[in-house]
């Protein structure tokens, strides 16, 4: 059974996701270790609740970024996990680090990839004037929120919405997506060919989210 790795650095939202997942025997795998880059992250109280490995890299014990991965790259192969989920984990990777575990790596972002990468995505989204944002799970590359998209979700930006009402309803959308999107990678139905995602799961013709409704 393969042994994920998650990465926190805040609440851990997500990571409860996947704990609950689990719980309910939705993954085909287990989560090995939760690593935040922060010690007084929120997450790590779910990781203690749920009886899960857990521990603290920080970047500022680490005189430099590389020297920082290669402690989450120990910590990840000392526990045996053999995917990473970044679940708000809030640095970017070295590129050495992204291309070493290349296709093992998840990440989730909060809006439909390619449109609106790096932070502050909700507000960029509103102040766009788009109607229909979403959540992204893609394999992570070296660039910023860029790699093969695994899964996506749509969510409608609603009159009078603000960033934080916006957010509050697309997370609900990413904590139905990561764990999803992960078991597909877990049972081996995800194929990455020549930087796109091919999935071995049905998809219905006839979903259709249209804002403002018809």
């Amino acid at each position: 059974m393969t042994r994920i790795a998650v990465f926190i650095s805040g609440r851990g939202s997500n990571l409860q996701a996947l704990i609950d997942a689990r719980a309910r025997g939705d993954l085909a795998g287990d989560i090995g270790v939760v690593v935040s880059s922060r010690t007084g992250a929120p997450g790590l109280e779910r990781a203690r609740k749920a009886g899960l490995h857990h521990c603290v890299v920080e970047p500022a014990d680490h005189a430099s970024r590389e020297a920082f991965d290669a402690e989450l790259d120990r910590v990840a192969k000392q526990t045996g996990c053999g995917l990473i989920c970044l679940a708000g984990f809030m640095r970017i990777l070295t590129p050495g680090f992204a291309q070493a575990w290349r296709d093992r790596i998840l990440n989730i972002h909060p809006a439909l990839l390619p449109a609106f990468p790096g932070t502050d995505c909700h507000r960029r989204v509103l102040d766009s004037g788009v109607m229909i944002t979403g959540c992204t799970v893609h394999f992570v590359r070296p660039q910023v929120d860029a790699g093969p998209i695994i899964a996506q979700a749509a969510v409608p930006v609603l009159p009078g919405d603000d960033e934080k009402s916006l957010a509050d309803r697309v997370l609900v959308a990413e904590h139905r997506i990561y764990p999803l999107a992960l078991d597909l990678v877990l049972q081996g139905r995800v194929r990455v060919i020549e930087e796109r995602v091919v999935v071995d799961a049905p998809v219905r013709s006839d979903d259709m989210l249209v804002n403002p409704a018809p």
